[in-house]
């Protein structure tokens, strides 16, 4: 028998996931509110303090149970999926432990993975990453890739060849550990019982959502958040100043972009992030999809988790 503190003994964690405007905070609240549980967010930009209209992040107002992983750094600071992955963790047992449930809800696949899954993060180097992308700017993304697949033809098998950014990342790995990449690639097995609810949208009516959530953002004071955010060093941050929404703001007020052309810009990077987005998580096997606008949502949700229909429960390795 096992111990009650011990990870296979307790309920399954619930994710939500999938693409940016169908829904997944609402329905990881309203499943949380069900279930006695607490939100986790797996939302890289919604880390950010500030960064909230831009990020759609749900007001305190509305939050109706307790939210972990928002609101915790600073815009100049750079999001790192192995520190994301330690502090989800911890708030993911201290949920358990207090004997309540956590909803993990976000659309960044790799923070999802990183809370969720067997995950070995490798370790990074500053000196040794920007001397990978010194090469990039110098050599292009093709001729880099070419070295991947002379490294670790494996690795290089499972990414775009015109993905730089990916491949500087891998020849990094390759560099500092002297193992292939792909030894450390996420493998689809999670690190505890868990269960993983997909919302999916038709693709006209999704677009139509994000057109819609954009003309809102500047309708709520996207611009005036953006403003105040540049006081506190937003330029300075790598990662928050090339958040969707906020490069093209500065854009704005750089007079680089009128506010027409800004708003087209965010809609569509903000379509391309979907596509990434249903990318990443459509090939996963262990994920249950629903309709994002079912009448019944709520409830065919709770049935997947009090059931166990589908294939999420199980902590052991899918193909």
């Amino acid at each position: 028998m096992s111990h009650p503190d011990q990870p296979e003994s307790r309920p399954p964690v619930i994710a939500v996931v999938g693409a940016t405007a169908t829904g997944k905070s609402d329905l990881a609240i309203a499943l949380a509110q069900r279930l006695d549980g607490e939100v986790v967010n797996a939302d890289a930009s919604q880390l950010y303090r500030g960064m909230d209209i831009g990020t759609a992040k749900v007001p305190v107002a509305e939050r109706h149970v307790p939210h972990h992983q928002l609101d915790v750094m600073d815009i100049h600071e750079e999001a790192n999926v192995a520190a994301y992955q330690q502090d989800s963790r911890v708030d993911i047992a201290d949920i358990q432990q207090r004997g309540r449930r956590p909803v993990l809800v976000g659309g960044s696949g790799l923070y999802v993975r990183a809370a969720l899954d067997v995950l070995d993060i490798p370790p990074t180097d500053p000196t040794v990453r920007a001397r990978w992308e010194a090469e990039l700017e110098a050599r292009g993304a093709y001729a880099l890739y070419e070295e991947l697949t002379r490294l670790d033809p494996v690795a290089a098998a499972r990414m775009l060849p015109a993905n730089g950014r990916r491949t500087v990342r891998a020849l990094e790995v390759i560099e500092l550990t002297g193992r292939p990449f792909s030894s450390s690639m996420p493998r689809r097995e999670f690190l505890q019982p868990s269960v993983m609810i997909g919302l999916t949208a038709p693709r006209d009516e999704l677009d139509q959502r994000i057109t819609d959530r954009v003309e809102r953002m500047w309708a709520d004071g996207l611009l005036d958040e953006v403003r105040a955010l540049e006081q506190r060093g937003l330029r300075e941050g790598r990662t928050a100043s090339r958040a969707i929404g906020y490069a093209q703001v500065l854009g704005q007020l750089d007079g680089e972009l009128d506010e027409a052309q800004a708003k087209e810009a965010t809609a569509a990077a903000t379509r391309r992030l979907v596509r990434r987005q249903e990318s990443w998580f459509r090939p996963d096997p262990r994920i249950v999809w629903l309709p994002y606008d079912a009448p019944d949502l709520v409830d065919r949700a709770l049935s997947v988790v009090t059931t166990g229909e589908g294939p999420g429960l199980s902590a052991t390795m899918a193909p």
